[in-house]
């Protein structure tokens, strides 16, 4: 490839010193004709004003010997011309470098020159090819009384040109070797950066890349250093709605204001942020490269949500069951005790309260959550919290739609913050938890207060480092996760976590999680509540 490469470029250098000489040489032989023909009229024109020359046309006969001759042969000698003739109204030679053509009438038409015009031209007469210049003779009454007819060889003035031709060429020459110079110096660069790769190589490279490109379920977008596209495969056109259009322009012209175009130029930095298309849930990375550019990544999270939300209510039954294992045994004992005892009406009415309670509770959760998994979740939660003697309540306030684009990333987050409110309210007395989820728009608020000690200002930052509890770590594992994972979940959204005191004692924290809830229009019809919910519901009514 290298040889290549300098072969052709050493070849295109020769090309081009060779089409520039030529192109110097046109004109400069026309240049070359034009001087030739000025000077031949000028010395034709000095000829004509010698009061001697026009004297002698009218007082004497055309001789060889005579003065018109004499003078005519003298400015010739010292300007150098070919020939200087001298002729009358009659075309009629007064002089000539040849004696015997003096008497004789021209071989060529003098009338313009006779008519009063000057002649400038290249042409062929008894002296071979000349460039002459021609010029009417006048007397000293103004009168036309002949012409003068001067002519320079014209093989002078190609000799002329010829004796150019080698200084020419060595600049041509010259810039031949520089241009050869140059072409290595090209060459020797272009082979590092190609790394040697011969032509084929990189025809099938760049072949084996647009096949990647276009064939990979991930959608791919690059950017120049301008911050302008410059490059979409198939899935990003369909993820982001965009066709070939957008290629050359900044994302902000391309797809308008919001998350994803501040995604996608970096306005918005991090590693798997969420971000809406329409009615797509995208998971988006932007990686910067070496040339100032960018490029990111586009995964579609929308076709995984329906088998997240069936493996998250699952595993929201099984916490549910395992929590209440405990507390539906102590319940059998209780209904064992009392028919054994034979107060079957206290009996009647202990079931009938027990089964009341569970029912208000299910029934609550889910008429103010509609998503499946959080209902499942709070259900499950609500459980175990009384298991614990914790009250864990669902605020008056608390209203969301199934309209969730991340339900199992809102999931941790209220099971992390409901857990540790837990933790924080255990062995305290009257203790108690209370949640709220609403929806303002698009965004979600989450509030969970708790009757806890509450946390001390100077540490309500710290607690969302990861690493730092309050708490003795476990020996099969480690503290200081929930909380940061909380605020990590949220920034990637484009939210925020933050903690504060509640009102009655105790902490609040606030979660905001801005475009959480897809539109209205784009919501697909609910599938309805799913197998682990309802399965809660029907367990706890029975």
């Amino acid at each position: 490839m290298f040889s290549q490469v300098l072969l052709m470029q050493v070849v295109i250098a020769a090309g081009v010193a060779v089409l520039a000489t030529g192109l110097f040489l046109a004109p400069l032989s026309k240049q070359l004709d034009q001087e030739a023909m000025r000077r031949a009229l000028a010395i034709a024109e000095t000829t004509a004003q010698d009061p001697q020359i026009a004297e002698g046309v009218l007082t004497t006969p055309p001789s060889r010997n005579g003065p018109v001759q004499e003078e005519a042969e003298r400015i010739r000698r010292a300007t150098h011309a070919e020939y200087i003739v001298v002729l009358d109204r009659n075309w009629v030679r007064w002089s000539h470098p040849t004696a015997s053509e003096i008497g004789r009438r021209v071989s060529t038409d003098p009338r313009n020159a006779l008519a009063g015009q000057e002649v400038m031209e290249i042409d062929r007469g008894t002296l071979g090819r000349s460039a002459r210049g021609k010029v009417p003779l006048y007397d000293t009454d103004h009168r036309i009384v002949g012409a003068v007819s001067v002519g320079i060889a014209y093989d002078s003035v190609r000799a002329r040109l010829i004796n150019a031709i080698p200084g020419l060429f060595a600049y041509a020459g010259g810039a031949l070797a520089v241009g050869a110079l140059a072409a290595w110096l090209i060459s020797r660069r272009v082979q590092r950066q190609t790394r040697d790769l011969a032509f084929s190589d990189i025809s099938a490279l760049l072949a084996e890349r647009e096949a990647m490109l276009h064939g990979i379920r991930e959608g791919v977008v690059a950017l120049d250093r301008g911050g302008r596209i410059r490059l979409l495969n198939d899935e990003a056109r369909r993820l982001l709605g965009i066709g070939d259009e957008a290629v050359g322009r900044t994302p902000d012209e391309a797809l308008g204001a919001g998350r994803t175009t501040d995604v996608l130029a970096g306005r918005v930095t991090g590693t798997d942020l969420l971000t809406v298309r329409g009615h797509r849930v995208l998971v988006a990375n932007r990686m910067p490269t070496d040339d100032g550019g960018a490029v990111a990544t586009l995964r579609d999270r929308t076709e995984l949500e329906q088998l997240g939300r069936e493996l998250d209510s699952t595993r929201g039954l099984i916490d549910a069951l395992r929590a209440q294992d405990h507390e539906h045994a102590n319940r059998m004992h209780t209904l064992l005790g009392l028919l054994e005892l034979e107060m079957y009406d206290d009996a009647v009415e202990f079931v009938g309260e027990v089964v009341g309670d569970h029912r208000a509770t299910a029934e609550q959760v889910t008429e103010k959550i509609q998503d499946p998994l959080l209902a499942a979740l709070l259900v499950g939660k609500a459980t175990v919290a009384a298991e614990r003697g914790v009250a864990l309540w669902v605020s008056e306030r608390t209203r969301l739609p199934d309209r969730l684009i991340d339900p199992r990333g809102l999931v941790t987050v209220v099971g992390n913050l409901v857990d540790n409110a837990l933790d924080a309210v255990a062995g305290t007395p009257h203790a108690r938890v209370e949640v709220e989820l609403r929806a303002e728009h698009r965004t979600v608020v989450l509030r969970v207060c708790d009757t806890g000690p509450g946390i001390p200002e100077d540490q309500r930052e710290l607690i969302f480092t990861e690493g730092w509890s309050t708490k003795k770590p476990p020996a099969h594992g480690k503290r200081g996760i929930g909380l940061s994972l909380v605020r990590r979940l949220a920034e990637r959204q484009g939210g925020s976590a933050a903690v504060g005191g509640a009102a009655g004692g105790g902490a609040e924290f606030t979660v905001v999680l801005p475009e959480a809830l897809t539109e209205p229009e784009l919501q697909p019809a609910p599938p309805g509540r799913s197998a682990g919910t309802a399965a809660v519901a029907e367990e706890e009514a029975r």
